[in-house]
């Protein structure tokens, strides 16, 4: 049976059929489901019966794999497996995966252990649908701009109401700081297309002061999250997406009253970001080398 995608929106997502991905793939397959993530920016898998290895298998099709995060604690026995669990803290904000690190991964797979009864979703957007969106004064002016990106970013959530775990997710996150100058507006190395790279861990526009940063961050970032430009992932059991964390934002739902959801996450090494001139991404402050390579 040849690989079938079968769209789920207009501007982004896609099923992908007629491929085991529990087994090893051959080079067609691995080139077909590559282009299929090129041009849908995320591809769901149903009916998957992976274990920790499988997905780590899967996902080294793509490249090497980081680590399962510079800060966050991994799977236990499983270094590249990060456990994205309801008890550990939720990531009800938009963003793409680590951006705070010279290079960001290139893709991310999650892969549904626990699912609520109702709730739960993924959001995940098209960045490139939002740069192509963005009027020409508004798109002339992102390609020009950076931003600086930290994971000791605005929680925007007062001191007072962080309770003594929450306190402890947060300072194990920020136990290493980084700070990275990307572009506003990076071109993807495979399709030369362009989207917008900012997302909850872009803090401050270079040269801007916080409050004008914020007023144009958050103008940009109104683009990514049109309700056009989104997929709206309702988790089953045994199901994995796989989706470009280079062109791409996303967003769990905290709307599951609490209920256990945990799903696992492997994310595939990435190259350092460039922009429209060619220039690259340059980091500012931490070195995250045992976390990933750079890739070629």
């Amino acid at each position: 049976m040849s690989i079938e995608i079968s769209k789920v929106t207009a501007n982004i997502g896609a099923r992908v059929l007629g491929v085991d991905i529990s087994k090893p793939l051959d080079e067609e397959q691995v080139t077909a489901i590559r282009e299929a993530l090129n041009v849908h920016k995320a591809l769901a898998f149903d009916d998957v019966h992976l274990d920790d290895e499988g997905q780590q298998a899967f996902a080294r099709h793509f490249g090497d794999l980081t680590t399962a995060h510079p800060t966050v604690a991994a799977v236990d026995g499983a270094p590249n497996v990060l456990p994205v669990d309801s008890e550990r803290g939720r990531a009800n904000h938009w963003h793409t995966d680590v951006t705070f690190v010279l290079n960001p991964p290139q893709a991310s797979t999650l892969r549904s252990i626990t699912v609520p009864p109702y709730g739960g979703e993924t959001l995940i957007a098209s960045s490139a649908a939002a740069y192509r969106d963005l009027p020409a004064p508004l798109r002339a002016l992102a390609d020009t701009l950076w931003a600086e990106h930290t994971n000791d970013y605005d929680y925007a959530v007062p001191d007072e109401q962080i309770d003594e775990e929450q306190a402890a997710q947060r300072a194990q996150f920020t136990s290493i700081k980084f700070r990275t100058a990307h572009p506003v507006v990076r071109v993807h190395p495979l399709t030369g297309e362009r989207g917008l790279f900012i997302g909850g861990f872009a803090q401050r526009i270079v040269g801007l002061s916080v409050g004008e940063s914020r007023k144009l961050l958050d103008l940009f970032q109104s683009y990514v999250t049109r309700p056009e430009n989104i997929l709206r992932w309702r988790w089953s059991p045994n199901q994995l997406v796989l989706f470009d964390n280079r062109i791409t934002q996303h967003y769990a739902i905290d709307n599951y009253d609490g209920r256990p959801r945990r799903l696992h996450r492997v994310t595939v090494a990435g190259d350092v970001p460039v922009g429209i001139e060619g220039k690259e991404s340059h980091s500012i402050e931490g070195d995250a080398s045992h976390y990933t390579s750079v890739a070629g």
